[in-house]
């Protein structure tokens, strides 16, 4: 995650402050030398940021974004890309470097050239001898090199941000533990390796640490544990290994946890409890193993708790329902067993609440039924073995349900059609009969999810009802009838219209409509499968007026006729599948060289001609099965693989 960014008013205070103090002296001589060669190594100034810097005036009185001491010496440097003026913010660039003349400022206290998107090069190392500074931002650049060493000697130093470049290297520990003042360190976004000093350890007043999006390896350093004042660490998005130290159990201030995205491996000590103001946690995307510590039931304040994707096993500590400020828990796609405990039932305040993808069983305790906070319930992927979708799930007021793969069997529940419920995933169930005429009533909806069950009728009319629905996955059941009352329903503008429709593996029969690309749910699909159904029918040419389509997936479906020339007029498909059907005539060219296709097969139908010349890789196997010429197809392998 990324830390928020540095207080742009600050170095506008530090400027109000020092332009108060009546300058008894001109700008100073080196100050002004130095600057000018700062300016004079800036390329490009498009908003004129440096127009008032001028050698015939005076760098103290007149020149905007520069502030003076009562001596003439510049104290304050701060002209960054991103400018707000009362309710105006001005996001502009300078092109150019880092002039080493700015280690001439010796009264320098801040420096503030951040989000200026395109200085390049190195950190000049005359930097270091800029003693008097405490702010040094220089993040959202294009600065390349390494951290220069003698930084070390910035012993004032307070607050410094480097992300957001292409810096590399280590951070010398001789640099990092010579920082004993600073309190906000950001070197995230950057291309940093190595391990994490063990001196930082040493940076006792910090209170915000961000390394996050680095190549940084090795362990934690144990030396964390006498960060006391640390209140937001991120080591989020780095090739972190090891355990977690115990010693993490010492950071009693820390409010923000970031680990995600790492190669953490072994158990989440017992010392988590020791984060007491613990607000923000996630230790997700590891390879972390072992039960939860009971103990994580004493962080009070905590209110996100995210977990998801390790290895994590054992039974969900009944510690849990203690935390009873948690807003939400994401806990998905670990190997958790056993019963949820009745305590979640305490989460009062518990918004959403994910446990897919683990091995969870036995029934679900009544008390979830007192969350009435809760928008979002992820059960998927257990071997729940509910058989029925519990009554109590009415009195909640989610608005994302998914149960898919938790062995519910039977009809769909009455009590779904006054629900207020936007997701819902049953996918991968037993569930069976009629698609019943109520789901009409459930006008909130925007995703459903009832694929691989055992449906068996046509999509009833009220089904048009669903003017918010976007994303529709109804393939391998039993479903049949015409396709029109989908491809027709309603839309609230700009809400409803499809993303994604996979109606596959059904009996649905044709043919499909020839202006299915006028209709207005269908003017923004990305993608649409209808394989393996009875369409018959030929292929629309109004599928060219589907603009933003990416994926068209129509094999066996009894098509036949031509490819549409219109189709090369979809210019965002990657992926065209047409086999297995009896389309006959020659390959467009148009289709076959559109500028963003990956994936395309028509083999085992009634093409003719050559196969026209095209830029994509596309095996051979796309179009056997076909009446095609032999040197069109010899032609095709010769290209493939730059061979005859």
């Amino acid at each position: 995650m990324e830390i928020s960014m540095h207080a742009q008013t600050l170095p506008l205070l530090f400027f109000l402050i020092f332009s108060t103090i009546a300058s008894s002296k001109a700008c100073h001589p080196v100050d002004k030398e130095a600057l000018l060669d700062f300016k004079h190594k800036i390329t490009d100034d498009p908003s004129k940021l440096l127009l008032s810097w001028t050698v015939s005036s005076d760098c103290c009185t007149s020149w905007e974004g520069v502030a003076c001491d009562a001596s003439g010496r510049v104290v304050n440097v701060s002209r960054p890309g991103l400018v707000s003026d009362n309710d105006f913010i001005e996001d502009t660039y300078m092109s150019g470097t880092l002039s080493p003349y700015l280690g001439n400022l010796s009264s320098l206290q801040v420096l503030d050239l951040s989000n200026l998107k395109d200085l390049k090069g190195p950190i000049p190392e005359e930097i270091g001898k800029l003693s008097k500074l405490t702010h040094l931002f220089l993040d959202t650049n294009k600065l390349t090199g390494s951290i220069p060493f003698t930084l070390r000697y910035l012993s004032q130093l307070e607050k410094m941000y480097l992300s957001d470049n292409f810096i590399s290297g280590i951070v010398p520990p001789s640099v990092m533990k010579s920082w004993t003042h600073v309190s906000e360190l950001g070197l995230s976004g950057n291309a940093l390796s190595g391990p994490i000093p063990p001196t930082i350890g040493k940076v006792v007043m910090i209170t915000k640490l961000d390394l996050h999006g680095n190549n940084f390896t090795g362990r934690i350093p144990t030396g964390f544990g006498n960060l006391k004042n640390l209140r937001y660490l991120d080591l989020s998005e780095n090739q972190i290994t090891g355990s977690i130290p115990q010693s993490i159990g010492g950071l009693a201030a820390l409010e923000l946890l970031y680990l995600n995205q790492n190669q953490l491996t072994g158990r989440i000590p017992s010392s988590i409890s020791g984060l007491s103001s613990m607000i923000f946690c996630r230790i997700s995307e590891n390879k972390l193993s072992g039960s939860l510590p009971p103990s994580i039931g004493q962080l009070s304040k905590i209110q996100r708790l995210i977990l998801e994707n390790n290895k994590l096993t054992g039974k969900l500590p009944a510690t849990i329902g203690h935390l009873t400020a948690l807003t939400d828990i994401f806990f998905s796609n670990n190997h958790f067993t056993g019963k949820i405990p009745s305590s979640f039932g305490n989460l009062l305040n518990l918004q959403t609440l994910d446990l897919s993808r683990n091995r969870l069983s036995g029934q679900l305790p009544l008390q979830l039924a007192k969350l009435k906070s809760l928008q979002t319930l992820d059960l998927s992927y257990n071997p729940l073995g509910l058989v029925r979708i519990p009554n109590w799930f009415q009195e909640l007021r989610v608005f994302q349900l998914m149960l898919a793969n938790t062995g519910i069997e039977g009809e769909l529940p009455h009590w779904l059609s006054s629900s207020s419920i936007s997701q819902l995933d049953l996918s991968g169930n037993a569930l069976t009969g009629k698609l019943p005429w109520w789901i009409g009533n459930m006008t909130s909806l925007s995703f459903l999810n009832l694929s691989n069950n055992g449906f068996h009728s046509s999509i009833p009319v009220e089904f048009k009802n669903l003017s918010l629905l976007m994303d529709l996955d109804l393939h391998s059941n039993k479903f049949s009838g015409h396709l029109n009352v989908i491809f027709s329903k309603e839309v609230q503008d700009p809400l409803g219209h499809f993303n994604s429709i996979d109606l596959s593996y059904n009996t649905f029969t044709g043919p499909i409509d020839e202006d299915i690309g006028e209709r207005p749910a269908m003017s923004s699909i990305s993608s649409l499968v209808l394989s393996h159904n009875t369409l018959g029918g030929s292929l629309s040419k109004s599928f060219g007026k589907m603009r933003e389509l990416q994926v068209l997936k129509l094999v066996n479906t009894g098509l036949s006729g031509m490819i549409p020339e219109e189709l090369g007029d979809a210019k965002e498909l990657s992926t065209i599948l047409l086999s297995r059907n009896k389309l006959t005539g020659a390959i467009p060219e148009i289709v076959i060289n559109l500028k963003e296709l990956k994936q395309f097969d028509v083999s085992s139908n009634r093409l003719r001609g050559r196969i026209p010349p095209h830029k994509a890789i596309i095996p051979a196997s796309a179009f056997k099965n076909n009446p095609v010429t032999m040197t069109g197809l010899r032609n095709h392998f010769c290209e493939a693989w730059r061979a005859c």
